[in-house]
């Protein structure tokens, strides 16, 4: 169960013991929150902070897990053994002497274990000012079933109080299991030189000038500055644009960025703990700070409640007095603590935000990273998706698309001829040709190599002019072609041979393989597409019609971006917007709900989006609305569980029909089932 707060939920001690710190301080601990909406939170007590520092520890096994549990229902065990011990010897064993003062000590031994921890909590509470607070409720209730002679029941209702408990923290936990293995991707290791010597050492043990040595194909864990004369990096995300970027000695390079071709040298300029993959880590720590708006109601809500609910058992053991001839005090206590036990809000209270808590759990199991469960709600609610093209809905990598030739030349062996010549360059075209033809011949001779700037290639072969590049090259060299380069929406890459137009190649962005049933599945839930793209509008419209996304706007600025999120949210629609790159952080903020895509988003973007999707992956889009509304879902069906449940056994028990077991199950019950019903969409299909 939960305190009234429902930002507080109970944590254990290695002993099973009940702690005063809520789970969410323990697990979400920073020193601040830099989210867009920031929200205080309260420290009830210090807490060990080894757990935020180590997350990226995996000595955790499943048999440490196991103990782990087991300690935790341990006072449970103990409670349980002790109370079937005390039933048997009142019910089912004939004996003499389990009796008086006998009988009650071996009923509150199996009290203490699971009733400690709740009686020293109220106590605690009270002291802080919360004097209603639910172990209050329930301390009143199982020491009032005692002092009327109730043991097995005042032992009961603690007992499956505190399995409850336990049962939430487990469900916490996981949740919590699910947002870890998803983000510690962060790189173990990383390979520095030390007097030349190259030496492997942890990531986060790497110190500020530090020089990391990145083989072809490996992440920067670490921001820092480029050492080695140049460089091609996988930046596609952190930049919106689609091509790789190569970046030349002293300039900055970022973690996330993936090193192409050579071996690089890095001078790290920034501590792990700084990373980009470390903040996106702190953002979803603080992702329940946020809180829905049914949350906020029930917190609201239950402050109201509880003193209402205690004045009322105080009216039900004192007012028939002055209406009843027989009136007898212990059977109107005793109806008035089954009403306390019964109008315990905890099934409410932890079944929202529990419910909330799931969703986060289980978006984060399929990659996608909700900032608070406000926007579990908003997004559940999306009529419009907008969505940047490079990076978002295509790869951000060029591949070359086709090979036009003219019938006279033979198009393997210009190829290759182009092949030989493109490996003396590091333009990112160069590695899409290369990529293409595959390794180069090394009988091709090439003379006289010459790079034109802003135009491409020159070269001599078998004594004849080769020129590779764009259409603007041709010209300049005077040679006569029958092709529209206007006509053509992919880059286009110019040949000529021997003084003669050979053909061109068209180099272009691949769209993601789940990009067209992303679009799909968005129709199929109702919501409608459109696309904004700072890239040439002929691209843009391409892409957009390939994929069936009717509203498509290209050659597009970050303000034009934001002009077209203002028109549409004037139609009073609810709009979400998806991109990767700094371009796109301001639309992004403008946005009803903004999703960045954060594999290798900008951190501008990650920082400003309220959900990521961490592996880039467009059918992340229609899934996060889905478990946006099976969330929502889950969490009406869990108050209209408790309401109904509550509503009826209450009634029963202000006539006497319900006994302390009833209660049991109207509060405990009904609890364990909203968190049964809660952890069951971290295990769906979406």
């Amino acid at each position: 169960m939960k305190n009234l707060d429902p930002n507080h939920i109970h944590t254990y001690d290695e002993h099973g013991h009940m702690t005063c710190c809520s789970e969410e301080e323990k697990i979400y601990k920073i020193a601040d929150v830099s989210l867009k909406n920031s929200v205080k939170k309260d420290s009830c007590c210090a807490t060990d902070n080894h757990e935020d520092e180590h997350v990226h520890d995996h000595g955790h096994n499943h048999s440490e897990a196991s103990t782990s549990s087991f300690k935790m229902f341990l006072p449970a065990i103990v409670s349980l053994f002790l109370l079937l011990i005390a039933i048997a010897l009142d019910n089912y064993i004939p004996q003499t002497w389990f009796t008086g003062w006998i009988r009650i000590l071996v009923y509150a031994a199996a009290y203490l274990p699971v009733g400690f921890p709740v009686l020293k909590e109220a106590l605690q509470s009270i002291l802080k000012g919360e004097i209603f607070s639910e172990f209050l409720l329930m301390s009143i209730a199982t020491v009032g079933a005692f002092g009327i002679g109730e043991y097995p029941e005042g032992v009961a209702v603690m007992l499956f109080y505190s399995v409850g408990e336990v049962f939430q923290g487990m469900a916490v936990k996981r949740a919590k299991a699910n947002i870890k293995s998803l983000l510690d991707q962060r790189p173990d290791e990383v390979t520095i030189l030390q007097n030349n010597e190259a030496k492997t050492i942890k990531a986060a043990s790497a110190n500020i000038g530090d020089i990391i040595q990145l083989k072809a194909g490996e992440k920067l864990g670490l921001d820092g500055e480029l050492l080695s004369e140049n460089a091609s990096f996988n930046t596609a995300a952190l930049t919106g644009e689609s091509k790789p970027d190569t970046k030349t000695k002293g300039e900055i390079v970022l973690a996330g960025m993936i090193n192409l071709n050579t071996v690089a040298q890095v001078k790290v300029t920034t501590d792990y703990k700084d990373s980009k993959l470390s903040k996106i880590l702190e953002m979803v720590q603080n992702a329940t700070a946020q809180k829905a708006p049914t949350e906020l109601f029930i917190r609201k809500f239950a402050k109201i409640y509880t003193p209402i609910v205690v004045l009322l058992a105080i009216l039900i053991t004192g007012l028939p007095f002055f209406f009843l001839e027989d009136y007898e005090f212990s059977q109107w206590l005793y109806r008035a603590l089954v009403f306390l036990v019964i109008s315990c809000p905890c099934a409410l209270v932890i079944s929202i935000p529990l419910g909330y808590f799931g969703g986060i759990g289980a978006a984060s199991k399929n990659g996608i990273l909700f900032k608070g469960s406000n926007f579990l709600d908003l997004i559940a609610n999306i009529q419009n998706v907008v969505m940047d093209k490079t990076g978002t809905m295509t790869e951000g990598v060029f591949k070359v698309q086709e090979v036009v030739f003219k019938p006279e030349f033979n198009k393997m062996e210009i190829m290759e001829m182009v092949n030989a010549l493109e490996s003396k360059s590091t333009h990112p075209v160069a590695t899409a040709i290369h990529d293409f033809v595959g390794k180069v011949d090394s009988n091709i001779e090439l003379n006289n190599v010459e790079e034109i700037a802003g135009h491409g290639l020159k070269a001599e072969v078998n004594g004849k002019e080769l020129l590779v590049g764009n259409f603007k090259l041709i010209d300049k060299f005077g040679i006569s072609y029958d092709t529209d380069p206007n006509t053509i929406v992919y880059t286009l890459i110019a040949i000529a041979y021997d003084k003669k137009f050979a053909g061109y190649l068209t180099i272009a962005d691949v769209i993601k393989e789940d990009a067209q049933s992303a679009v799909n599945k968005l129709k199929d839930l109702g919501v409608n597409t459109s696309m904004l793209s700072g890239d040439k509008s002929s691209v843009v419209k391409f892409v957009a019609d390939k994929l069936g996304i009717i509203n498509s706007f290209g050659d597009l600025l970050s303000e034009d971006k934001v002009n077209k999120i203002k028109e549409l949210k004037g139609l009073n629609q609810t709009v979400a917007f998806v991109g990767d790159g700094v371009n796109d952080a301001p639309v992004v903020a403008l946005s009803d709900v903004g999703i960045a895509m954060g594999g290798l988003g900008s951190d501008a973007t990650i920082e400003t989006a309220d959900v990521v999707i961490q592996d880039d992956m467009p059918s992340r889009i229609p899934m996060a609305i889905n478990i946006g509304k099976q969330t929502k879902r889950i969490v009406w069906q869990n108050i209209t569980m408790a309401f109904l449940v509550k509503g009826a056994v209450l009634a029963l028990g202000a006539g006497g029909l319900a006994t302390m077991w009833e209660a049991v199950f109207a509060d405990v019950g009904v609890a364990l089932l909203a968190i049964l019903n809660a952890v069951r969409i971290q295990n769906m299909k979406f």
